[in-house]
């Protein structure tokens, strides 16, 4: 049952004129929802959270890599056109839950993109190469050794992070419950070797929780070096990227806009430090975006500026390019998970507040 907040019964009349809205295709206040572009191939089982692959050589080629989240789950490829590319589908996953993509990253004498993903069920981080999808981790790298309980070790959200100053490639990792004492994010540093496999070193634990229902989404802005993450049901939290950067919590926001849970997180940039933080309503299909750059007197101050309704069912992840992809998708792409087994494809200018020097940069 949905909790009341500080505004009562907001909550529920939320979702009552969701369940309405459902039938006639409007937003909540009487507008249309944006429909896709695009609706993938449906998985097996369970859609979760996406990531975008960009072909720098050729755009038309670039991916889209989702989690199918059960205990005989896959990571599905898929191209441009929502269908799956079913040779380079990685299966016999143990629960993976998000995913996301790196470029960039030195394995020996190659420089690679990586996907990774957490499994649930074995507490491992799985990485692979990209385009063609092959292991990297030799089996499975184990991640929040030492802790007790199941729970505490039940990988759920995943971030990299690339510094820009050395190229450092850190992952940044989630689980499905853990302290309050701000431990709960794990971060690792990877390193490839000459065998083509890459290692995980543990560097810091941070991030805030509040205890009331769970930590999944987690996205870095790679512009500015902050990390965010959805304390569900209570706002969205900031940190900076880089562990030497230390672990003091920078905002808690968006703690009063969200009738239900606050779920995945993606970040778009227009350039110059400006963009926006979007973040999933799930009860109520839509996506709350908040100014990235903060305010002129605090950087740190995210207010929210713009809400975009689609016909999406319960989206617990997302993810944003603005570059060319195709006539399709010419500014850029938008991919949200939908909860009937597919992944679902925006254009950017049909669902953000931009302004013509932002569509294209």
């Amino acid at each position: 049952m949905s909790r009341p907040n500080k505004n009562g019964y907001r909550v529920m009349g939320a979702i009552i004129l969701f369940a309405l809205c459902l039938t006639t295709a409007c937003d909540p206040h009487g507008g249309e929802r944006q429909v896709a572009v695009v609706v993938t191939e449906p998985v097996m089982y369970d859609t979760d959270d996406p990531a975008i692959w960009y072909n720098k050589e050729n755009p038309e080629a670039s991916l889209i890599i989702g989690t199918d989240k059960d205990e005989d789950g896959a990571l599905y490829v898929f191209d441009l056109d929502g269908k799956i590319v079913q040779d380079k589908v990685v299966r016999n996953l143990k629960r993976p839950n998000n995913v996301d993509v790196v470029d960039g990253f030195v394995l020996g004498s190659d420089t690679i993109a990586m996907a990774g993903t957490g499994e649930r069920l074995t507490h491992q981080l799985r990485l692979f190469s990209v385009p063609d999808m092959k292991p990297l981790d030799g089996g499975g790298i184990p991640v929040f050794e030492g802790e007790t309980g199941a729970e505490y070790r039940d990988l759920m959200g995943i971030a990299f992070y690339k510094r820009p100053s050395d190229g450092q490639v850190y992952a940044i990792m989630g689980r499905k419950n853990g302290p309050t004492d701000g431990t709960y994010l794990w971060q690792y540093a990877l390193e490839g070797n000459e065998q083509g496999e890459v290692s995980a070193r543990l560097v810091r634990k941070f991030g805030q929780f509040s205890g009331v229902k769970e930590i999944e989404a987690i996205a870095v802005d790679h512009e500015l070096g902050y990390v965010y993450y959805s304390d569900e049901q209570v706002g969205i939290r900031k940190y900076h990227a880089d562990p030497d950067m230390g672990n003091e919590e920078l905002a808690f926001f968006g703690q009063d806009s969200f009738a239900d849970d606050n779920e995945g997180i993606s970040i778009f940039n227009s350039g110059g430090g400006k963009g926006y933080v979007i973040v999933s309503d799930q009860a109520i299909g839509a996506f709350r975006m908040f100014s990235k750059e903060g305010s002129t007197s605090n950087p740190h101050q995210h207010d929210e500026v713009h809400v975009a309704y689609l016909q999406i069912k319960e989206s617990d992840g997302s993810e944003i390019d603005h570059r060319y992809f195709n006539e399709n998708f010419p500014n850029g792409i938008f991919v949200a998970m939908s909860d009937d087994k597919t992944f679902q494809y925006y254009r950017p200018e049909d669902i953000l507040p931009l302004q013509k020097e932002e569509v294209k940069q």
